[in-house]
Parts: structure tokens; C-alpha cells; sequence
């Protein structure tokens, strides 16, 4: 299975920058379209971010749009979340995941492998 690890959370103020790294194990990391999600308190998990198997390809819940990027590194076995101009609606756990499908999903189902989730707090 893949093995994912979230990193980079902590907390920003209201206008700020952050980078999410999630750094996957195995040598068919490359295979796999990857996407974020994100889950505030007391709320469901909703889809942020989501990239094709090359980085080609991406989509955005419309949220984030310009705000975010989502990009990969197939080398380093490692995806990104460049997530600027912070507001505190995004603040809640940032989880990455992989799916073995075509990708860009935006359902959980449509995920095969979960990381563990990083904490993204953002103060007005």
C-alpha cells in the first residue's frame, strides 16, 4: 500500500502563507492522482485540491481558487499544498490522499489511501 505523511501545518494569521508537504512511500508514487481534503470542526470532510498522476492536471474547490496551488514532485515521491492568502473558513485538518484511478475526484470514495492529517489554524 502507499504510505502518506502530511506536514507543514501550524498556525498563521489571516493574510498569510503556508506550505503543506505530503511525502508518499513506494516506488509508484508517480502512478498515482493525488488529492487534499480538509475537515473543520464539527463538520465533514470536503475536497480542496486534487492532481493528476503527472501534475499536468489540477482542480480546485472554488473556495480556494487563486489562492491555492497544488503541485507534485514524482522525483521526491512528494505532493504540495501552496495555499496563500490564508482565511480562518480554512482552518481545520489538511489530509492528503491517492487515488490509482484517472484522478482529479473530489468525493472521499474516490481515494484509496489516507495520510494521517496536518493541523491548519488561521487567526483573523
Amino acid at each position: 500500500q502507499v504510505q502518506l505523511v502530511e506536514s507543514g501545518g501550524g498556525y498563521v494569521q489571516a493574510g498569510g502563507p503556508l506550505r503543506l508537504s505530503c511525502a508518499a512511500s513506494g516506488r509508484t508514487f508517480s502512478r498515482y492522482a493525488m488529492g487534499w481534503f480538509r475537515q473543520a470542526p464539527g463538520k465533514e470532510r470536503e475536497f480542496v485540491a486534487a492532481i493528476n498522476w503527472s501534475g499536468v492536471l489540477t482542480t480546485y474547490t472554488d473556495s480556494v481558487k487563486g489562492r491555492f496551488t497544488c503541485s507534485r514532485d514524482n522525483a521526491k515521491n512528494t505532493v504540495y499544498l501552496q495555499m496563500n492568502s490564508l482565511k480562518p473558513e480554512d482552518t481545520g485538518v489538511y489530509f492528503c490522499a491517492a487515488d490509482s484511478g484517472y484522478g482529479l475526484g473530489q468525493r472521499r470514495e474516490e481515494y484509496e489511501y489516507w495520510g494521517q492529517g496536518t493541523q491548519v489554524t488561521v487567526s483573523s
